[in-house]
């Protein structure tokens, strides 16, 4: 690890009274989540569909029974348990140094973790909405309906509180979270390959001159950050 740049972080973290978080899948691998993209990820296996099919709003309503085998056996992970970001980042809010968590993942890490300032861009495995009722079901109660979930109550079906694609995100969510960045004095980005738009493009929205870049391997946003970190995050957040 370049200690120099370790170093420069350090200070920059002791400084900064706004920080925000912006993160991705690689936050949440050290946890046991694989990524999309990474050589063990989702985009890398074997499947009927492409991963983007499956998890497609058209394929949810035309295959429920492959949409939900896929999503009950490759994203939800209920013993994963938060890793030495989601912590730090919590301690760093209750000590009144972070402003925000950006995610882009749905696994709850960060809320698990002890932080409450978290907008989750693409939903949470932790909310599951009844389209007949609109009764919310826990991930708990969620695994105890049929495969595919039907509400208890109503008979209409459950679906993930997840954005899938062709799904837009939600619009308070966004405007929570570019309202975080554009206020912030010291903007980490980390675990992310920076190609998934919109959400990519949030950096944009930040003002300041210390944008931080972690990740294990270059990103297409290297080019516009003042310090960045070739690392695994565990290993950079260990030492902050």
């Amino acid at each position: 690890m370049d200690e120099a740049k370790l170093e420069l972080l350090k200070t920059w973290v002791n400084e900064a009274r706004r920080i925000v978080f912006f993160g991705g899948a690689g936050v949440s691998t050290e946890s046991g989540i694989p990524d999309f993209r990474g050589v063990d990820g989702l985009y890398h296996q074997k499947f009927r569909e492409r991963p983007e099919t499956i998890i497609s709003h058209t394929y949810y309503r035309k295959h429920p029974d492959v949409f939900f085998e896929f999503y009950r056996t490759r994203m939800l992970y209920p013993d994963a348990k938060p890793n030495a970001a989601h912590l730090k980042l919590a301690q760093w809010e209750r000590e009144g140094k972070l402003l925000a968590v950006v995610t882009q993942n749905i696994d709850g890490l960060h809320q698990m973790a002890g932080s409450r300032a978290v907008y989750e861009l693409h939903g949470s495995v932790h909310r599951n909405i009844c389209c007949g009722c609109g009764k919310v079901y826990s991930l708990a109660q969620f695994m105890e309906l049929d495969a595919i979930p039907v509400c208890p109550a109503c008979g209409g079906r459950v679906k993930p509180d997840v954005v899938l694609y062709e799904e837009s995100l939600d619009g308070d969510t966004i405007v929570g979270a570019v309202d975080a960045i554009r206020r912030a004095d010291l903007l980490i980005v980390a675990g992310t390959s920076l190609t998934v738009y919109p959400a990519a493009a949030f950096l944009d929205e930040y003002p300041g001159n210390r944008l931080v870049l972690i990740n294990k391997t270059p990103t297409p946003r290297d080019g516009i950050a003042q310090l960045t970190l070739h690392e695994k995050l565990g290993d950079v957040f260990a030492r902050l």
